[in-house]
């Protein structure tokens, strides 16, 4: 039962990490307008994201529009939307790859050995999806930093980290850590093939033998039968 229920909290944790990384993916707040020195304008903001770029003004409208040319996009927006629609489509195998082997459905019907490899699939899944969302994340990151710092580079093309940023590194986090939860409820294995914990149960491999009962006599209410000659 214990391993049951870490189950299916760390599978709801991937789940919601997962659909945070989607949400990062569609979010074009991923740089954000720095407003220092002279750029002291704060009647529009400006967002960067991997697909599209958004002016928002104080007066509550804002006008986005998509990247003309994939090519001329720097290398780390090209490397951050491929890692990004890697990372959302094996966040949905990982979620269906560990449905099927989760102890609380009955797929792979009562193959218990074949059950526990399909979770700890599912686990190494979800941990590489949160790997896949946290490099384009942090070289994002790194990038915008660089440049922050850069004196080369111009006040008015400085920019700071948005939202998605900070929502990307928390759904990295969550998909790893559940990914490894989840993995670590599988049963360990003994030589043999044995199972010593996990989806079996009690054990009973090293129980002492014990003797066997000795055989009660048959006690009849019939009466004795007499012989004739």
């Amino acid at each position: 039962m214990v391993n049951t229920g870490m189950q299916l909290i760390s599978f709801t944790c991937a789940v919601t990490g997962w659909i945070m990384a989607i949400a990062v993916t569609a979010l074009p707040q991923w740089k954000v307008s720095a407003f220092i020195g002279s750029n002291i304008l704060t009647s529009e903001i400006k967002w960067e994201g991997i697909w599209m770029n958004c002016v928002y003004q104080t007066t509550g409208h804002m006008q986005c529009k998509t990247y003309d040319s994939m090519l001329a996009l720097p290398p780390d927006i090209q490397a951050a939307r491929a890692l990004m629609c890697l990372a959302i489509f094996m966040g949905w195998l990982s979620c269906t790859v560990s449905c099927c082997g989760m102890k609380c459905t009955t797929c792979a019907g009562d193959d218990r050995r074949a059950k526990a490899g399909i979770a700890l699939s599912g686990g190494v899944l979800f941990i590489l999806t949160g790997l896949c969302v946290l490099i384009p994340v942090s070289w994002t990151a790194n990038t915008v930093v660089q440049d922050f710092y850069n004196p080369n580079v111009p006040l008015m093309h400085k920019r700071e980290l948005g939202q998605a940023i900070y929502l990307g590194w928390a759904a990295a986090v969550i998909l790893m850590i559940s990914g490894a939860v989840l993995s670590s409820t599988c049963p360990l294995m003994e030589r043999g093939g044995r199972y010593r914990r996990g989806y079996i149960g009690r054990s009973f491999a090293n129980s002492p033998a014990t003797a066997p009962d000795p055989p009660k006599p048959i006690i009849s209410n019939n009466l004795p039968l007499k012989e004739y000659v």
